[in-house]
């Protein structure tokens, strides 16, 4: 047997993560949000099978009450081709994507719509007019995407961000982005969550610029600049996750092999991890973009019914838990 087999060996009988029988936490979502109101979600041109599906089967669980922006004779045509209704949906005319964008986000800086949910169109389309400094949902935080993930390969909800909006950000965006996490982490029900800074090692590297924007926004949280949340960092994904990982290596860490939200140095290595761990690891995601006016939901075409459903819960108890942190102030 080769020394390369025996390692194998050894993590098949030995491994470094413990695996729950099943998924496990998004059904917890579900289940709160039948104790709030459904959410009142601009659901933007939604002209494909999956998108007006997961809208109408958001609102049948009582998620959201969508309103309809887009072709209407269209969608009518495309319901009946699908044998459902969407007779007594309110339907806001728009005649092209860029149309029923901007009036989306309308429908969300007048109040009229609590949440915006993307359709068949494509995410640049949406994100362009929601970033619109003057017309779109910008607010005083930076935009940002959390992956909320159900993984039976960890015990506990896991959070990754950001990987769909901010592509390169530098130690200013990551404040408001571990931030957005954080805020996020405490609306779901995670009242101290536990941040990892990942980078590819644990040790501050001056060549590694990850290494160093970990070190300073540890830092930044003992100064009380970022707030809610146990930060750690820089940590590999290993130790991140696994506490015997931790163990092997001697690093003590009250993050390590617990960690709730994942921060990642880029969008490019935010995203092949969730897919990774998607594809390969049996995951489920639900995406939801933060930092704006009203929480975006963001579905794919590849997406389960329980991601999309379980995107439009994370998002009720966002806006939920935004409303009762205004009314306190």
């Amino acid at each position: 047997m080769s020394d390369l087999a025996t390692l194998a060996e050894s993590v098949t009988v030995d491994p470094l993560v413990e695996h729950p029988q099943d998924y496990h936490v998004f059904h917890k979502f579900l289940d709160r949000c039948r104790e709030i109101p459904a959410l009142t979600t601009a659901v933007c041109w939604p002209l494909s099978e999956v998108a007006l599906g997961g809208a109408l089967e958001a609102a049948g669980a009582g998620l959201i009450q969508p309103i309809l922006v887009g072709d209407g004779a269209e969608m009518r045509r495309l319901a009946s081709r699908m044998g459902v209704s969407i007779a007594g949906l309110p339907v806001l005319e728009a005649a092209t994507e860029a149309a029923a964008a901007q009036a989306s986000v309308d429908l969300c800086r007048s109040g009229k719509a609590q949440a915006m949910m993307k359709g068949s169109l494509h995410t640049d389309e949406l994100m362009r007019v929601a970033m619109a400094r003057d017309t779109g949902l910008r607010t005083s935080k930076r935009i940002s995407h959390v992956f909320v993930m159900d993984t039976p390969a960890y015990d506990r909800t896991l959070l990754i961000t950001d990987a769909a909006i901010n592509i390169e950000p530098e130690l200013e965006d990551k404040v408001h982005i571990v931030q957005n996490a954080i805020d996020l982490a405490h609306a779901l029900g995670i009242p101290e969550p536990k941040v990892a800074l990942l980078s590819a090692v644990e040790t501050v590297n001056p060549k590694i610029a990850s290494t160093l924007d970990a070190a300073a926004l540890c830092k930044m949280a003992d100064r009380k600049q970022i707030v809610g949340a146990v930060l750690d960092g820089p940590l590999a994904f290993d130790t991140a996750v696994s506490e015997k990982a931790a163990e092997i290596k001697g690093l003590k860490s009250p993050v390590a092999g617990k960690a709730d939200i994942l921060v990642v140095p880029d969008l490019e290595s935010g995203n092949m991890l969730a897919k990774q761990l998607e594809y390969l690891g049996g995951a489920q995601l639900a995406g939801i973009v933060l930092g704006a006016r009203v929480p975006v939901i963001l579905t794919s075409r590849a997406d389960s019914a329980a991601t999309r459903l379980t995107s439009c819960a994370v998002a009720a108890l966002l806006e939920q838990a935004q409303k009762a942190a205004q009314n306190q102030s």
